[in-house]
């Protein structure tokens, strides 16, 4: 049996997030339970129930009792998505996991060929490409190119279910709805990436957790991510440039308003006031620029710090 049992150690574990889906939830684990029994590897399901306010408590304690492999984290209030999957990762025992929600918008059939290119060790990630139809497809289809034309990424479909090994997730930054962008920071981190295609089903029961009011964040979050992964090591490559532009131009206009001054007798006080602007903004960006490199210098100490800790904590084998 390749299903999970609290004395077995899993290979893979699936991390559900779960929000007010007491009417799916049965059904999936049903059929994860039969998509995993027959795997030559241990398989385990963490589902975190993130505040619902339908009766998936109940469900989920009931399922429980049905299904050993199953185990649940409970979030008191809704967190969203990145910190239940980042709660399920605290509670889960595999190497490889496994991001699928309960919806059953993807068949759990579809979970070990996502996974078996990690096992062959030939990717680190593999991200799921949507088949059929399904809501928003334009807002995705923009999104995913802004992804692909910003960071370089060759996936078609970054925002589907994923498998990963466990360095993922420890290296993914635990902030709100950044989870949509693990592919890209997994990319830029240096581990490999692979795609694989995935039917797309209807929604059977409760509804989406997608609405157009989070477009906009999604915007806003993107260049948060982009700005992050292109200068957060090195701010003043952005502030500095950005700085030097400004006030090599604020020069330029006090050259240009001597020489309209004293050569042509001409004064125009506003471009005095232009000149100011230009150069105060300049010193503003090279002064970010400045307390950047300070944070992104202590950032990479804490980071040393968390390493000698690891390895502190790796045991070691006793002296001959």
């Amino acid at each position: 049996m390749s299903l999970a049992t609290p004395g077995v150690a899993p290979e893979v574990s699936v991390l559900v997030p779960a929000n007010d889906e007491a009417e799916n939830l049965p059904e999936f684990l049903r059929q994860v339970r039969e998509a995993l029994l027959a795997l030559p590897y241990a398989c385990e399901v963490v589902v975190v129930d993130d505040g619902s306010g339908d009766d998936t408590p109940a469900v989920l304690q009931r399922l429980v009792a049905q299904y050993p492999f199953l185990r649940v984290v409970t979030h008191r209030g809704r967190r969203g998505i990145a910190d239940a999957l980042k709660s399920a990762a605290d509670a889960a025992r595999g190497r490889i996991f496994v991001f699928y929600p309960a919806d059953l918008q993807y068949q759990p059939a579809e979970i070990p060929g996502l996974v078996a290119p990690i096992l062959a060790g030939e990717v680190d990630v593999v991200t799921g490409a949507k088949q059929g139809h399904y809501d928003r497809r334009f807002v995705s289809w923009v999104y995913n190119g802004l992804c692909r034309w910003l960071f370089g990424v060759s996936v078609t479909d970054l925002n589907s279910v994923k498998a990963y090994r466990r360095e993922v997730m420890e290296a993914l930054p635990t902030r709100p709805d950044w989870h949509r962008f693990m592919v890209v920071i997994a990319a830029a981190q240096g581990f490999r990436l692979a795609e694989r295609a995935v039917p797309l089903h209807p929604r059977r029961a409760g509804k989406s957790k997608f609405g157009i009011s989070r477009i906009p964040v999604g915007v806003l979050d993107l260049v948060s991510v982009w700005f992050q992964l292109k200068f957060g090591r090195k701010p003043m490559l952005f502030f500095g440039v950005s700085g030097a532009v400004l006030c090599l131009l604020g020069l330029a206009v006090g050259v240009y308003a001597l020489i309209e001054r004293y050569v042509y007798g001409v004064g125009f006080r506003p471009i005095l006031d232009l000149i100011m602007i230009l150069v105060l903004s300049g010193l503003i960006l090279f002064g970010f620029g400045f307390v950047g490199e300070l944070v992104a210098g202590m950032r990479e100490e804490v980071r040393a710090l968390e390493r000698e800790v690891e390895h502190l904590k790796e045991p070691r084998s006793p002296v001959q």
